[in-house]
């Protein structure tokens, strides 16, 4: 990587009473190095910041540049967010996976929507999954030296030949060597695979998790575990893409398959090692395993127990949270995908022991991806408009943020909540985790 390509580090926030909030940092300044080098990425300015005495090169906000030093304690942190991670540019995916959920996506909406990332920082900042595919060299060096570690690692298929089919690459096939460099190394990785009825499951399934598995021993595994999620597709993917959807029948064939090869694992290792997606649950219509089946929840990023995770907290919170009643009558309207929907069902009974509240569970399948079950976050405007026109929701909508940009009330088909709002002429309340939630359910 070039200097010429590294831009300097947008500061985005200061956090009060830090370091940089007393030298008068300020949004909109920006670091151009440290003690001599420009920082690649939060990596490199974790690792750089970490020394007791820093010499830093500012640009401020309206372009003048400052020399600033500072003493500090070791690892101590300066306090400050930035606007990016990656201050050279994203490490894009070369890879063209026909079950890329960013190449499922209509033309014509924001651009950050397209964007397709295969970069090993990020995945080790964030837990984000890459390929492997697209790394040289002084990246893999870079991984050794800096020890990052785990990475989040899309494997898909041991088998060379079905792997290269899976990715459309070439150097798809050399996943069996890249596990072993971090055997060599005493690096660690969390795998996943996700099944195409058809190309990687059956035999395939069984033989990359017990390829996975090899790789399960000594102090420090190189594979610590491994998740298996169903494809998910959607009517905008691209024509003859050889994929089919995920069947009920096939779920259940996924489930007993990875059951029993988790009795396996747990007989030989103390450990389920390959977990099952919750989404295998949903479409199977079978019952979630029970909170000791996740141990410490370590692919919970993967949709691994994240619903039996939530039901836990939301009941914990809500005994200690929820009044016995509420002094006027309320009624309101909580969206949901129509995955969840069994599941949820508990949650519901629970909000409506409280005198005077009334909860309505809608749980809505996807028309605009043309999805028959769909997860909450995957829910769109268009979605709400077509399924609840017309109908009425008492004192308004509970609206997930997960279905939202992150930093703005807008669904992923571009329509913002407001729009909605007005066409269903309705109170939206978006919430953002159970405490919010049930705040506005009481409040």
């Amino acid at each position: 990587m070039s200097a010429s390509t590294i831009q300097p580090a947008k500061v985005l926030s200061v956090v009060t009473a830090s370091i940089a909030e007393e030298i008068g940092f300020e949004k909109g300044d920006a670091i151009v190095s440290i003690n001599g080098t420009s920082p690649r990425d939060l990596i490199d300015y974790q690792f750089l910041c970490a020394d007791e005495y820093l010499e830093l090169e500012v640009l401020d906000k309206r372009g003048k540049k400052h020399h600033v030093e500072i003493e500090k304690d070791y690892d101590e942190d300066l306090g400050l967010e930035f606007e990016n991670a990656l201050f050279d540019g994203l490490i894009q995916c070369n890879n063209a996976c026909p079950f890329c959920f960013i190449d499922q996506q209509p033309p014509g909406k924001r651009k950050t929507l397209y964007l397709k990332d295969d970069d090993y920082r990020l995945s080790f900042l964030y837990g984000s999954y890459l390929t492997l595919t697209n790394l040289p060299e002084r990246e893999w060096r870079r991984i050794s030296q800096m020890r990052l570690s785990p990475l989040y690692v899309s494997v898909h298929a041991t088998e060379a030949p079905i792997r290269r089919r899976l990715l459309k690459n070439e150097r798809a096939g050399e996943i069996l060597n890249q596990l072993q460099w971090f055997a060599d190394n005493r690096l660690q990785i969390h795998a996943q695979v996700v099944v195409c009825p058809g190309i990687n499951d059956g035999e395939h399934l069984e033989q990359t998790l017990r390829d996975l598995a090899s790789f399960h021993q000594g102090d420090i595994p190189a594979v610590i575990s491994a998740a298996v999620v169903p494809v998910g597709l959607t009517r905008f993917r691209p024509p003859e893409d050889e994929l089919s959807p995920v069947s009920q029948d096939k779920a259940r064939e996924v489930i007993v398959q990875v059951k029993r090869l988790q009795a396996e694992f747990q007989e030989r290792f103390g450990t389920n090692f390959a977990w099952l997606a919750d989404e295998w649950f949903l479409i199977g219509r079978e019952e979630l395993p029970p909170e000791s089946h996740y141990e410490d929840y370590p692919q919970i990023g993967n949709g691994v127990g994240s619903i039996r995770q939530f039901i836990r907290d939301f009941l914990a919170i809500a005994d200690e949270r929820l009044p016995k009643q509420i002094s006027h009558p309320k009624t309101y309207t909580w969206i949901v995908g129509n995955a969840v929907e069994k599941a949820f069902e508990p949650l519901v009974e629970r909000l409506n022991q409280v005198e005077n509240l009334t909860i309505n569970l809608a749980a809505l399948n996807s028309d605009y991806w043309g999805q028959a079950i769909t997860v909450t976050g995957l829910l769109t405007g268009q979605d709400l408009i077509k399924k609840l026109s017309g109908q009425t929701f008492g004192d308004g909508l509970l609206l997930p943020t997960v279905m939202l940009k992150h930093d703005e009330a807008k669904f992923l088909d571009d329509m913002l909540v407001s729009e909605v709002a007005i066409a269903l002429e309705t109170v939206i309340y978006p919430v953002k985790n159970i405490e919010d939630l049930l705040e506005n359910c009481i409040n």
